[in-house]
């Protein structure tokens, strides 16, 4: 099917979450690198593409959709019509597929993102803050585990979206010093997602200017710098 897709995204999970769909469907588009180290998310030109000011978003020539699960529907509704990474609406395989997709979304993200804050980008350190968060993401990579450790997919009995989402922020556990080998279906899913040649394309949009270690450093970097402050709760 014709398209005239462009994506404006970040090396972030949510803008992996976005490619990685566009490369499982292997869709032609246009990549529009935001970087959101220099507000440029918050430029006026990009509010009229998502007024929430934050990447992903994706115009289909002139039509635009922002939030990155609210993408990965419209692709796989308007691009998968052989359900590939996805399942028929009404479907009760759509359902748990979307349910897990939605765990992401009010789970899985919204607390990883917080750990990832306060462990390494937060301006000041709160110990309180960090095991909260750091704590709850682990709860929800047991909730994972709970499916994954006799599933090899998180809805049904294939990779769909569900898997994609969760795996865009699931990869970044070692950011956070979690090792995943505590949750050994967990692990190998991220090992079996990992493998896919749609994924590998995906994590390398828009194409990275460091190497892996260089990035590993980063975060390091990061994390050293809240440890050494000192702890701002109080008592």
């Amino acid at each position: 099917m014709a398209n005239d897709l462009t994506l404006y995204t970040f090396a972030t999970p949510n803008g992996f979450k976005a490619s990685i769909t566009l490369e499982e469907l292997n869709l032609s588009y246009k990549t529009e690198k935001i970087d959101i180290s220099k507000n440029i998310q918050k430029e006026p030109w990009f509010l009229e593409i998502n007024p929430n000011g934050r990447i992903p978003a994706i115009k289909d020539g002139d039509f635009r959709v922002f939030e990155s699960g609210a993408i990965m529907l419209y692709l796989v509704d308007k691009y998968d019509k052989e359900h590939k990474i996805s399942y028929p609406h009404g479907s009760g395989d759509y359902y748990e597929m979307l349910s897990w997709l939605m765990f992401q979304m009010g789970g899985i993200g919204p607390m990883q993102g917080q750990a990832n804050h306060f462990l390494a980008m937060a301006k000041v350190r709160s110990d309180y803050a960090i095991e909260r968060y750091v704590t709850e993401t682990k709860r929800l990579y047991s909730v994972l585990e709970s499916r994954l450790a006799s599933h090899d997919w998180l809805a049904g009995d294939k990779y769909t979206l569900a898997d994609i989402a969760n795996f865009a922020w699931v990869r970044g556990a070692p950011n956070l010093l979690i090792d995943l080998n505590e949750w050994p279906g967990v692990k190998k899913w991220v090992d079996r997602i990992s493998a896919r040649e749609g994924v590998q394309r995906g994590i390398n949009v828009p194409p990275s200017t460091m190497t892996p270690e260089q990035i590993e450093g980063f975060f390091a970097n990061m994390r050293n710098k809240i440890a050494a402050m000192e702890n701002t709760d109080k008592h």
